[in-house]
């Protein structure tokens, strides 16, 4: 864990692009000490059908939605949620000079007893923690 899941308006690909923000969200996550790096996904959803403020089409969104395992402190949610979030503004800063894009993000705890995971991933790669 962390699992990172971005929806975004469909209108915004010609102003962000989607594939860098994941990776930008990647790369900011596993400077993240409380996030182990093996544990990292990220992935974008397109929302073709939405409806925002005053019903301008051109009005468009990111939400992030960060899920993981329950058990850090609030402070330390706190200061990577702070980190992420600073992460998409900064990616984003370019496209909201000449777009109305809303940003949100979101930080929840998986509850340990009823996520189940397996994987493979940590014997490919060489840092493991």
């Amino acid at each position: 864990m962390p699992h990172f899941q971005i929806e975004y308006s469909a209108n915004i690909e010609d102003v962000v692009d989607i594939s860098a923000l994941c990776d930008n969200i990647r790369t900011s996550a596993a400077k993240v000490q409380a996030f182990p790096i093996a544990g990292i996904r990220v992935r974008a959803v397109r929302v073709e059908h939405f409806a925002i403020a005053d019903g301008n089409p051109k009005h468009g969104f990111i939400d992030l939605s960060i899920r993981l395992r329950e058990g850090r402190p609030d402070n330390v949610k706190l200061d990577a949620l702070n980190v992420i979030f600073s992460a998409l503004k900064n990616f984003t800063a370019n496209a909201m000079e000449t777009r109305s894009i809303a940003l949100s993000a979101e930080m929840r705890d998986i509850d340990n007893v009823l996520s189940a995971k397996f994987g493979n991933i940590r014997d490919h790669i060489k840092d493991s923690s």
